[in-house]
């Protein structure tokens, strides 16, 4: 089971070091920025990154996007992404590290196309129940869609998904990807909303089984966890084709944007 991490934990952090460089900012700025990067730094080390030289700027991009789907204000986030500039910044100019990963990455109030391509509102009609959908159908279109925009899986990750890589620990649930970019394995948290949504998918909103391929094909898609309408894994044309149905909803304009790339 894992366990919050400890001070010893954030050692290569060197927290303490940037605290002391900010001599400018008040007592109040420096605990804030000083939680935010422990937060961030307790945030990745489930997915494997040992340091913040190992920090990419795709990891910022998630942790923003991760932040949007608890519903955080725009402004709570900037003050966060500032935080975040502000250390890696710091590494870079006393050599601790050799790249920025904050670099380029939009806020909400940047009004850039990360972390959210869609406003609320649109991602609200994304989310929103259909009536000419089968119940299992439409839980595991919804929840799809939550999960690319919310947790920043690459379309391949989604697919790749099995039911036994959801896992509840410490009263989070926790997505296992076991195949990411360059074959690295990595923890990915859910937000709150998202693991409620991919609860409800669960078992009891599969497909029939009387619509499941043939036996040979029984095992993995017993293991998918998310399948088609006969029961085999999906695939990433069946993803594509799922956001495609699913932005006809949005005004002309933005469906041009929310590809499941976008998403993320």
């Amino acid at each position: 089971m894992n366990k919050r991490r400890t001070g010893d934990d954030l050692e290569s952090w060197e927290l303490a070091a940037f605290g002391r460089s900010l001599t400018r900012a008040s007592d109040n700025t420096v605990k804030a920025y000083l939680t935010d990067v422990s937060l961030f730094a307790e945030w990745v080390s489930r997915q494997s990154i040992a340091g913040p030289t190992d920090v990419r700027k795709e990891t910022v991009r998630q942790y923003v996007a991760f932040l949007a789907t608890t519903r955080a204000a725009k402004r709570s986030i900037a003050r966060k992404m500032a935080a975040l500039r502000r250390y890696f910044g710091w590494l870079v100019r006393t050599e601790r590290g050799t790249g920025d990963p904050t670099a380029g990455v939009k806020t909400p109030s940047d009004q850039g196309r990360l972390p959210k391509v869609l406003t609320n509102e649109q991602l609200s009609t994304l989310l929103r129940p259909r009536e000419d959908a089968p119940p299992w159908k439409e839980a595991r279109d919804i929840a799809v869609i939550e999960m690319l925009y919310g947790s920043g899986l690459r379309v391949s990750e989604l697919c790749a998904m099995a039911r036994s890589d959801v896992d509840l620990r410490d009263g989070v649930t926790w997505l296992r990807i076991r195949h990411g970019k360059g074959g690295k394995a990595r923890d990915v948290p859910l937000s709150p909303s998202t693991a409620d949504l991919l609860a409800r998918y669960g078992s009891d909103h599969r497909p029939p089984p009387w619509h499941a391929d043939p036996p040979l094909r029984q095992e993995d898609s017993e293991r998918a966890l998310f399948v088609t309408f006969r029961g085999r894994r999906i695939t990433p044309r069946d993803v594509q084709n799922l956001v495609s149905r699913t932005c006809a909803l949005l005004p002309a304009q933005v469906r041009r944007r929310a590809t499941p790339h976008a998403l993320r």
